[in-house]
């Protein structure tokens, strides 16, 4: 598909931009609305495509769980091996449209490899992940800042503060959930291991402040993310932290993401998981 096209998905995606205005722009590439409204379904995530591993998988057992939030109360989806434990613990951010089925599968796919996962849902505070992603996209972008960022360190914490956790916990995040994932590395001293997929860098000014192993990964055509990397890499190296930073040539953003199929790329997934799963075995 045309790079303008994918590019133009993913200004819709994470600029406010309407439905409309980009069903506009997209019938001027395409030449007709006809023709954009056709290969709509090739562009829009499918949630079909989102069960990797079966949520009655005899490895693991699921609850959609509450816990004490900043000012609220959380909702989240938790994922455990089945087995005394203990065992580490991985908090997993969704991308900006809340917490969906494939977040759930990539948190199920982490606790069949032996740790406890916990997929928070951001948008707690609003009562939930809406099934509309138009409107949980604008919801991400109104949440407080500040608010959010405990939400997600009381997380952490309420993950490792359970029977069988370890009490070592890693954070990976996604998109906007990566920004987050490098957020909590820069705010959290004992986050033993962070991994952030094509997420915003954070200010090179608080890079010194990062504790915890770094891990980030980005898609070679990601240029709107990528511009970042210089920065943030500089400011790894001057600081000491110690970091592993993969570009996945010829990938999109959310490369990673097997219900979005005009961007993910099979390859990069997997290698990119591999990577992760050995970065995980940091708080075994």
């Amino acid at each position: 598909m045309d790079q303008k096209i994918i590019d133009l998905y993913d200004e819709y995606t994470h600029k406010p931009l309407s439905r409309e205005e980009f069903i506009r722009r997209l019938a001027v590439f395409t030449g007709s609305v006809t023709a954009a409204l056709t290969i709509l379904p090739l562009l829009e995530v499918n949630y079909a495509k989102a069960q990797t591993i079966a949520a009655d998988d005899s490895r693991i057992t699921i609850d959609y769980i509450t816990y004490p939030g900043d000012n609220c109360t959380m909702k989240g989806y938790l994922a455990r091996p089945k087995g005394k434990g203990p065992f580490g613990s991985v908090v997993v951010i969704h991308e900006n449209r809340g917490l969906n089925p494939h977040t759930e599968d990539v948190a199920r796919r982490i606790a069949a490899l032996g740790y406890v996962a916990l997929a928070p849902d951001a948008l707690s505070p609003n009562g939930g992940t809406p099934t509309d992603q138009d409107e949980a996209r604008t919801l991400i972008g109104k949440l407080d800042a500040k608010q959010n960022l405990n939400n997600y360190i009381k997380s952490i914490s309420f993950l490792k503060s359970q029977k069988e956790s370890n009490g070592k916990a890693a954070c990976v995040g996604f998109c906007w959930g990566g920004a987050m994932a490098n957020q909590l590395a820069v705010n959290i001293t004992d986050l033993q291991v962070a991994i952030s997929f094509y997420g915003r860098q954070p200010d090179v000014a608080d890079v010194a402040k990062i504790k915890s192993f770094v891990q980030l990964h980005y898609g070679g055509l990601d240029e709107r993310i990528n511009a970042g990397i210089p920065a943030y890499e500089e400011a790894l190296k001057k600081t000491g932290v110690e970091y592993e930073l993969f570009v996945y040539e010829g990938a999109q953003h959310a490369f990673f993401n097997d219900t979005a199929p005009t961007r993910y790329n099979a390859e990069a997934a997997q290698l990119s998981w591999n990577r992760m799963s050995v970065a995980f075995k940091r708080i075994i």
